[in-house]
């Protein structure tokens, strides 16, 4: 080495190793992650995903523009995960940043503005130059569109719960990108799709209340009709079974084929109003109405998986808005929204990926649960109440003025009131000794297999007390909303997302939705001392480097004098 740096050529090494450096740093890539929630790592579940696409995926990211500070970080954090997504994928997976319609015409971009909206892509008002009062707009697309073998699909860049601000939105927004875009991902690119079956046949609705549901469920599964009277119900050719609402009595025969159902491993989602309480019959009578029971005849089956749905109404005082009449001026009724408790918003704090980094969902007067032994069953709790609530016994008045005066909120001690929970184990038959031989045989014709008194393979149910968490308001002048939407609010909760969160958990890729753990701890910085030291630290970091710089000058003077001094 000494003999080669001392020859005239030294350079020419010196420069064929830098180049060396150049192409191997360019074809290599490393990264180190030491961040304490390992932000900017990436998941098994999405790499296998990713390392296993036969063709290329686009992906085009709309959230591009002059953006405030909060979007311009979630572009930053969306540009780095799909960074490392075209990595993993080895390059199978190619992304841009633009503007939707940019340099179109204006009624061209309208045109592509109002397709971008029917497949999910929403616009947001921006606000920028927030200090001093100064107050700018600008419509920005927080959304981006993955394109897979002529397929589309949209995917809502932002997140966060309803009463935040933009920073913790964005942060949770950051949080679930990873398994936003794997969804999206996986979604598109599969072959094979699990089979939900919609339940009739106990008066379950079949009508424009239900069009956001079955329209959900159809864009991402095979659904079909199942008529619950006449049909055999077959795990091995049905994934999932909803039922919705049921009005209807069930019988031990309906009971049987939904037992047996979950004995070979089925899974059922059960959104049901144990009481008759609708909105419309107050509006209708413009009085008070009793809540009944319905008497579903669902009492046995529920506490045999390890759940009981109360005879009561739930209300909390986190809860929607109603439009109400506060008084008269002039003989016209004067209205306004006021909270209704019968609407509360459900949350949970289990940390359970169905549930977490989830915006409230909205419920309409839903009952209460409680969990019950069952052997063998994980109970969790997906959706509860906040930590004003109560619990009123039936049958009960419901009327408009729950909340008279301020001495009927002391009656709103209770916390964290179930609504939702799911189940998983292997389930004992509700019938294992109660049906003779006679009885089994023809229970086996049913359900088209021999009978089972207990689980052959694990199952998952899911048991809401409010069915209308999955129904959807019809109005005049826009037709059926979507699931969540408050007419009045102008505002839709996370109705959908739980609902195909909870699919997904129970028939769909369960790895996949684990993504849904991630959490971002938010460092916020204290606003006001920020701003009280702005100045302060502008100065500081203005003025320092130079001080620092003119110091050193003049300790390099005076040390070259002294060397050089006579």
């Amino acid at each position: 080495m000494q003999k080669i740096l001392n020859t005239k050529y030294w350079w020419v090494l010196l420069l064929l190793c830098f180049a060396g450096l150049l192409v191997a740093s360019s074809s290599m890539h490393t990264k180190l992650d030491l961040t304490k929630e390992k932000r900017f790592s990436i998941s098994k579940a999405t790499k296998d995903l990713l390392s296993n696409l036969d063709t290329t995926v686009e992906v085009q990211v709309f959230l591009t523009g002059n953006l405030s500070s909060g979007f311009r970080k979630l572009k930053l954090a969306t540009e780095e995960l799909l960074s490392n997504y075209r990595d993993v994928s080895n390059g199978k997976l190619s992304f841009k940043f633009g503007r939707p319609g940019e340099g179109l015409p204006d009624t061209i971009r309208k045109m592509l503005y109002d397709s971008l909206l029917s497949i999910g892509v929403k616009p947001f008002n921006n606000e920028l130059n927030r200090e001093e009062g100064e107050k700018t707009e600008q419509t920005i697309f927080p959304a981006a569109v993955i394109k897979y073998k002529g397929r589309v699909k949209a995917v809502d860049l932002m997140s966060g719960k309803s009463g935040q601000d933009e920073e913790s939105s964005l942060n949770y927004s950051e949080a679930l990108l990873e398994f936003k875009f794997d969804d999206a991902i996986d979604k598109l690119t599969k072959t094979t799709f699990p089979v939900v079956a919609y339940a009739v046949g106990n008066g379950e609705p079949y009508n424009p209340t239900v069009e956001d549901l079955l329209s959900t469920l159809s864009r991402n599964y095979r659904t079909g009709i199942f008529d619950l009277k006449g049909g055999v119900l077959d795990a091995n050719k049905v994934n999932a079974l909803v039922i919705v609402k049921p009005s209807q009595a069930f019988t031990e025969k309906d009971k049987i084929k939904i037992d047996q159902f979950v004995m070979q491993g089925g899974k059922v989602l059960w959104f049901v109003d144990r009481l008759y309480a609708e909105f419309d019959s107050l509006l209708r009578s413009n009085a008070d109405f009793i809540a009944f029971d319905k008497n579903l005849e669902l009492d046995d089956i529920l506490f045999k998986y390890g759940v009981r749905i109360n005879s009561n109404l739930l209300q909390d005082l986190n809860c929607a808005k109603q439009p109400m009449v506060i008084g008269n001026a002039g003989g016209q009724p004067q209205i306004d929204r006021i909270p209704f408790p019968y609407y509360p918003l459900l949350s949970s704090s289990s940390g359970h990926p169905i549930s977490r980094n989830l915006d409230h969902v909205l419920s309409i007067f839903p009952s209460s649960i409680d969990t019950v032994r069952a052997n063998g069953i994980t109970k969790t709790v997906l959706l509860a109440s906040d930590t004003n609530s109560r619990v009123i016994s039936t049958p009960n008045i419901v009327t408009l003025q729950s909340i008279k005066s301020e001495a009927d909120l002391r009656y709103y001690n209770k916390s964290y009131v179930p609504v939702a929970v799911l189940l998983e184990g292997k389930f004992s038959s509700l019938y294992a000794n109660r049906l003779t031989q006679q009885a089994k045989d023809t229970a086996a014709t049913y359900t088209g297999i021999p009978f089972l008194a207990s689980g052959v393979k694990e199952s998952k149910q899911l048991v809401v007390s409010d069915a209308d968490l999955v129904t959807n308001v019809i109005t005049q002048s826009q037709g059926a909303l979507a699931m969540g939407t408050q007419q009045f609010e102008n505002y839709t909760f996370a109705n959908k997302e739980f609902l195909l969160n909870s699919l997904d958990y129970m028939i769909g890729n369960a790895d996949i939705i684990q993504t849904r753990n991630k959490d971002f701890t938010l460092r916020l910085l204290d606003k006001t001392k920020v701003k009280d030291e702005k100045s302060m630290w502008q100065t500081i970091n203005v003025a320092l480097p130079l001080l620092l710089v003119a110091l050193l000058a003049l300790l390099m003077q005076y040390l070259r004098k002294k060397k050089y001094a006579l």
